[in-house]
């Protein structure tokens, strides 16, 4: 497999690898803790797989291919690594009772075979993945901007713990976060594909 992480010439190791491993546990923690408080969030696990064909799993851009297996139990119909936890979330607010002011979050493990692997992309997926039910009447960018205020708070105080924890660790966050519309993005750059600012 080619090796596509690139490291900067200067690039030197922080933390040790084992450390690195526990401060990973560590932020993970206080970061999914003080999320569920600050939004109002309760913990569900998330399925690895759903069956073929269902239309939870969703297909992100259209053209990945999920990692598939047949199920003895369904009559060999097929299941599906889950890919994204977008239509599951949804789904499961219904099903768990969730009211307008409530959520979810949960850990998703996932595959996905069509990555080009590299910093910030890779076959194997870890991530957190979060829904709240919300008002019709809260669906303003207002509301939203609100939302990702708290979410960059509980982001920061991340950092600032890990960096209590570890003194040789320094912050590099900004106080504020700025928000910029997609269009603006277009009339500065008009040159740049979409994909250029993941890069």
């Amino acid at each position: 497999m080619k090796d596509t992480l690139l490291l900067p010439t200067d690039y030197r190791e922080i933390l040790d690898p084992r450390e690195t491993e526990r401060a990973i546990l560590k932020i993970k923690d206080y970061f999914q803790t003080n999320l569920a408080f600050e939004l109002n969030l309760v913990r569900v696990t998330a399925p690895l797989f759903v069956e073929s064909g269902t239309g939870i799993n969703d297909d992100l851009n259209g053209v990945e291919r999920p990692v598939s297996f047949p199920v003895k139990h369904l009559a060999e119909r097929r299941a599906e690594i889950v890919q994204s936890l977008a239509k599951w979330k949804r789904i499961a607010l219904e099903d768990l009772g969730f009211e307008p002011g409530e959520g979810l979050y949960a850990d998703m493990n996932a595959i996905r075979p069509d990555e080009d692997p590299d910093n910030t992309h890779s076959l194997y997926v870890d991530q957190w993945d979060w829904e709240l039910s919300i008002l019709p009447e809260q669906r303003t960018r207002a509301y939203l901007e609100k939302i990702v205020r708290r979410i960059y708070d509980v982001i920061r105080r991340t950092e600032k713990f890990i960096c209590h924890e570890y003194g040789i660790l320094s912050h590099y966050l900004p106080e504020q976060i700025t928000f910029i519309h997609s269009q603006e993005l277009l009339d500065r750059y008009p040159g740049l594909l979409p994909m250029a600012c993941s890069h």
